[in-house]
């Protein structure tokens, strides 16, 4: 194996795909981008052509766009970006691997961050690792890499190579289902989901947030991304968080509408003119969703917009620390900073937390979890660390 990144193959014609693929071109490293049919090939071309507009022709010239596996053969590094069936895109990676050399190291960015499981039909687990690209790709500076169990020192030692070409600051991440920030980003989504679905605006949450510190609200940062990128994820972790008597369904009704965002023209809110503005349409689907779940909507004032979403961000750093998913408490801080645009000078979520204190938190989630125990669940490890007066950041430092 090696870690110095001459040639990429990134398999898959989609969003994730084309995002990884312009990212690489930018850095000036050569990339074979592998779709699997003519009309993806005409569309990957032509949307990154349009987004490497302004760079020079000779890092287009860095990229080629193919169907015929043999044309990566040079690569050391294969990243699977496929959208695609999983049996698609099972069946693509298993024909590139004939190609390309024995030593080359096999990434996945897709959302579902379980190596093991990845590696498992591949011939050598031991140079596979995950490469979770935060959205937008080829802007967010943070790249988290994740291991398996028999994952080499060698495949880890490339992807800190990938991520210091494409100047992202590389995190480190345990094998589980889904990446840090992507666990961070949902837990935030849905307790501002709750707050919307029962009485706040998009743009009440957005302000309350902003107000406490961060760069930007949740639903605005949806909006730039684009919804379509952000509902997988939030699907995700339904299906393994969610109390399904709880669900909020207006993203799925956004996405019904054609809701994308900015580059649909209208997401959470509306772009005339490319202008942000305030969408009623947005809050009356709020107003007959909750009709419809039978809920009473309530006036949330900033102050208690803020106490739900912080809490939910805290209480899931909390299993996360424990359940390996993270190395330490200060790479949850980066990553809360780099992907979640948590206020820098709060020293992210983590420090966040055990400047105020864990047993102040633990009192906060009590008192929501009256209206909703499954949600509001405290996690056993948070408890812990208030019974012994241990920082988050002693994570390690507890027993079982």
């Amino acid at each position: 194996m090696t870690a110095d990144i001459k040639c990429v193959a990134v398999v898959g014609g989609g969003e994730t795909g084309i995002g990884v693929a312009s990212a690489l071109i930018d850095a000036g490293i050569a990339t074979v981008l592998i779709v699997g049919d003519v009309e993806s090939e005409h569309r990957a071309r032509d949307v990154i052509g349009r987004r490497a507009a302004s760079c020079a022709l000779l890092q287009l010239a860095e990229l080629t766009v193919t169907q015929d596996y043999c044309k990566a053969k040079s690569a050391i590094l294969v990243i699977d970006a496929t959208d695609d069936d999983p049996d698609v895109a099972r069946s693509m990676l298993s024909e590139l691997m004939k190609t390309i050399s024995d030593d080359a190291v096999i990434a996945t960015c897709l959302g579902d961050m379980d190596i093991d499981r990845f590696a498992k039909d591949l011939h050598d687990p031991n140079r596979v690792i995950g490469l979770h690209f935060v959205a937008p790709v080829r802007t967010a500076r943070l790249l988290e890499i994740a291991r398996g169990k028999r994952t080499h020192p060698h495949a880890i030692a490339a992807g800190f190579a990938m991520a210091k070409r494409l100047h992202k600051i590389p995190v480190v991440v345990g094998n589980g289902s889904e990446s840090i920030a992507n666990r961070l980003l949902a837990c935030a989504y849905e307790a501002a989901d709750r707050v919307f679905m029962d009485g706040s605006t998009p743009w009440e949450v957005d302000e309350a947030l902003v107000d406490f510190g961060f760069a930007v609200g949740p639903y605005e940062a949806q909006d730039l991304v684009g919804l379509d990128i952000v509902h997988p994820m939030r699907q995700r972790y339904r299906a393994l968080k969610s109390n399904p008597q709880r669900a909020v369904p207006i993203a799925d009704r956004m996405m019904e509408l054609g809701k994308y965002g900015r580059k649909s023209g209208a997401g959470w809110y509306r772009y005339p003119g490319g202008m942000k503005v305030d969408d009623p349409i947005v809050a009356d689907l709020a107003i007959e969703e909750s009709y419809l779940a039978g809920r009473t909507r309530t006036d949330y004032d900033p102050e208690e917009i803020q106490r739900r979403v912080i809490c939910a961000m805290i209480n899931e750093t909390a299993k996360l620390l424990r359940d390996g998913t993270a190395r330490s408490a200060a790479d949850v801080d980066l990553v809360s900073v780099l992907a979640l645009h948590f206020p820098r000078w709060r020293g992210g979520v983590a420090y966040y937390a055990d400047t105020v204190g864990a047993h102040h938190f633990i009192s906060e989630l009590e008192d929501l979890a009256v209206e909703d125990p499954t949600a509001w669940s405290v996690s056993p490890f948070l408890q812990r660390c208030a019974a012994r007066g241990l920082p988050l950041a002693s994570a390690f430092d507890l027993a079982p």
